[in-house]
């Protein structure tokens, strides 16, 4: 089974001053994985950029580079996209290995490790937005009895973060620390995202942070709203008996075929959307409009 979207991401940048000199990087192309793939793909950039080159960053994700060398006082990007995305297969938690087990496979012990467990061991650590600290083990002492499965374990953290926290969007911003969204129990969905991470890297757990789309309805006998959507991120966490896992802890929910993948990386700073150094420009705020519209195969 599968689901297909078109996609459409419209930044806009309206500057005070003309930026004289600016270096952009886009993570606006998805990445294709056995469960999503990019059908159609197109990037409208204005001003044209002096230079542009695509490539892969070390996270394997699609990355745009672009160079602006001529004065402008606007930046417009506009990302358009047909995904299909397909059913994955079940997962029975409670055949997971327990979580000290994997802690363990993930733990340097003079021995040689797989491929696949040493990409894991990149996403154990503290990372700009999540760092590691005791009361995240307390936080999530519940959910970690021992010798209980690690996708359950998972699964409760998941569950512990929706019951106990509140989705504002004037709570925090991007900079806001952990333990301060730990205590106001108030964020979005990034937050929620970098606690989850918090929680299982301070357990010796390698987790990533995914950013990507989320499928959202309009209120009945509403028509969808072109621009109205907005980007989403979630948690994968690996498993070394069925590799990488995804949880959504914004909506309780294991993402399936309404979550499209965008890029991955070990949190928010490593896929931005769009981020970079201008010189000039003044102050400004980005007109972010996203639509995932679903259409026919």
């Amino acid at each position: 089974m599968s689901a297909f979207y078109q996609i459409f991401h419209d930044t806009h940048y309206k500057y005070d001053s003309p930026v004289s000199l600016a270096q952009q990087l886009a993570h606006l192309w998805p990445r294709s994985s056995p469960w999503q793939r990019c059908t159609e793909q197109a990037l409208e950039i204005l001003p044209e950029p002096t230079t542009r080159r695509d490539e892969l960053d070390v996270f394997g994700n699609p990355l745009t580079r672009l160079a602006f060398e001529r004065p402008h006082d606007e930046l417009q990007v506009n990302a358009r996209l047909r995904i299909e995305v397909m059913e994955k297969p079940f997962l029975d938690f409670n055949l997971s290995p327990e979580w000290e087990v994997t802690r363990s496979a993930l733990t340097y012990s003079a021995k040689p490790m797989t491929e696949d467990i040493l990409e894991a061991c990149r996403y154990r650590f503290e990372s700009p937005y999540v760092h590691l600290k005791r009361s995240f083990v307390e936080f999530s002492q519940v959910c970690f009895p021992p010798g209980r499965p690690l996708l359950l374990c998972v699964q409760a953290l998941m569950e512990k973060i929706f019951d106990e926290f509140t989705f504002d969007d004037e709570a925090t911003q991007v900079a806001t620390p952990l333990v301060e969204v730990l205590e106001r129990r108030r964020g979005v969905c990034q937050d929620f995202a970098h606690l989850m991470l918090a929680c299982l890297r301070s357990r010796g757990l390698a987790a990533r942070y995914v950013s990507g789309y989320l499928l959202t309805q309009p209120p009945p006998g509403q028509p969808r709203l072109i621009g109205a959507d907005a980007s989403h991120a979630w948690v994968s966490v690996f498993c070394p008996a069925s590799g990488w896992v995804d949880f959504d802890p914004t909506n309780n929910v294991q993402p399936a075929l309404e979550h499209i993948s965008l890029a991955w990386g070990r949190d928010f700073s490593d896929v931005s959307p769009l981020r970079g150094v201008i010189l000039g420009g003044g102050t400004h705020d980005p007109d972010v409009r996203v639509t995932v519209m679903p259409v026919s195969a």
